[in-house]
């Protein structure tokens, strides 16, 4: 599975931006799909995740501002962020988690930078 995450950038404070990713490979074997971010000096934390059920998890510093969505048909996973903050700013990665059994348990993207300027 390869993944490739978009749509990362500047964006001063309480402005929008939204993360893209496409996966490729073997996309009938993803079981969720979520988005983790690292900013510098921290270690990487979970975001949001999407189940094929369509269930959501958020964390809680980004419930009501963030929204995850997929489009299945697409192998697309969005990452929609309204009202940023500063320390919104971290590295975004896409993660995408197989289903039990598969020969590797996830797959993650590049990462995109998003930057939240004061």
């Amino acid at each position: 599975v390869q993944l490739v995450e978009s749509g990362g950038g500047l964006v001063q404070e309480g402005g929008s931006l939204r993360l893209t990713c496409t996966a490729s490979g073997s996309t009938s074997s993803i079981n969720a799909m979520g988005w983790y971010r690292q900013a510098p000096g921290k270690q990487r934390e979970v975001v949001a995740s999407i189940m094929n059920s369509g269930g959501t998890n958020y964390a809680a510093s980004v419930r009501g501002r963030f929204t995850i969505s997929r489009d299945v048909a697409k192998n697309t996973m969005y990452l929609q962020m309204n009202s940023l903050k500063p320390e919104d700013t971290a590295v975004y990665y896409c993660c995408a988690i197989m289903v039990p059994g598969w020969m590797k348990n996830d797959y993650w993207g590049q990462g995109t930078q998003v930057t939240v300027s004061s």
